[in-house]
């Protein structure tokens, strides 16, 4: 029997979040990898190793062009944008540069979000409109939960 089949391949993964934040410990993202929500709810069958977590460098993301390729040498082949480059307001402006230009450069995967949107937020951007197109949809797909589990992350 081959054991390789039998194993999971482990998934290493890096966080990005934005500068905005960088004081964050990373309290949130850490707890919803761990319970894997969120996001982080793609790995639930797989096991992960976080082997980057950095800043953006600030606007306009001077970091996103060198972070990477030191989480590829960790093992990286994917990296989240952490949830706080869509919740802070306004939103991170560079999102959608930021994936495309990690995919193409470092043909790695690119997941927005890491921890469940916390409700505080939700409120705040629904009065607000901000997420109402089909563009932001697509952005919070994996981390707009239910309210039970937005409640735990505010």
């Amino acid at each position: 029997m081959n054991v390789t089949c039998m194993t999971r391949q482990k998934k290493n993964i890096g966080i990005i979040i934005c500068d905005r934040y960088h004081t964050c410990a990373g309290g949130k993202c850490l707890k919803a990898l761990r319970n894997r929500e969120g996001a982080f709810s793609i790995y639930k069958n797989h096991e992960v190793e976080l082997v980057g977590y950095t800043t953006c460098g600030g606007c306009p993301g001077g970091n996103i062009e060198y972070c990477i390729e030191e989480m590829k040498k960790n093992g990286a082949r994917i990296v989240h944008l952490a949830t706080g480059m869509v919740v802070g307001y306004p939103p991170c402006p560079y999102i959608d540069h930021f994936n495309n230009f990690i995919k193409e450069k470092y043909d790695v995967d690119v997941i927005i979000g890491t921890h469940p949107v916390p409700q505080s937020y939700y409120n705040t951007h629904q009065a607000l409109g901000t997420w109402s197109s089909h563009e932001w949809n697509e952005k919070l797909k994996h981390i707009l939960t239910d309210e039970q589990t937005r409640l735990r992350y505010s």
